[in-house]
């Protein structure tokens, strides 16, 4: 079933292609996400933007 509304949603966007400036959008968003990425996987992120990350869910006790 969730494979046959792909082939429609597909069937839709090939009648009726984005215009150039939604591409291009698109493509501006990936290319940020990508040099954020590459950013931080160099080493070159400011450590006051990245989140600390906790595992599991900690709760006070009053």
């Amino acid at each position: 079933m969730n494979n046959l509304i792909w082939l429609i949603r597909a069937s839709r966007w090939a009648r009726n292609p984005p215009s150039a400036g939604r591409v291009a959008l698109v493509l501006v968003i990936i290319t940020v996400a990508l040099v954020i990425a590459g950013l931080e996987f160099w080493g070159w992120w400011p450590e006051w933007a990245t989140m600390e990350r906790s595992r599991g869910i900690h709760l006070q006790r009053p």
